[in-house]
């Protein structure tokens, strides 16, 4: 009974750990709310201009600017980050 209760949080968890943020140039506006409410002050506005993905190693992956963008142009696609390139 009690197994699932915590099931949830323990995947968005792992998809957090194991993923970065993504964007889709297309649909950018440019408002930079996303790299405003970064806590770490990572240029997100930039990486979604160009349509790279934010693989930085100082990102968190906390979510904030996924959860802020108004036009959801952000989202987290999971990698694995000890392959190699």
């Amino acid at each position: 009974m009690f197994k699932n209760i915590f099931r949830p949080e323990s995947n968005r968890r792992e998809a957090l750990t194991a993923g970065h943020v993504v964007p889709d140039a297309a649909r950018c506006v440019q408002c930079g709310i996303c790299s405003y409410n970064c806590p770490i002050n990572i240029d997100v506005r930039r990486h979604a201009w160009e349509g790279k993905p934010i693989a930085a190693s100082q990102c968190l992956t906390c979510g904030e600017c996924v959860n802020r963008c108004p036009r959801g142009v952000l989202r987290f696609e999971r990698t694995n980050l000890f392959e190699e390139a």
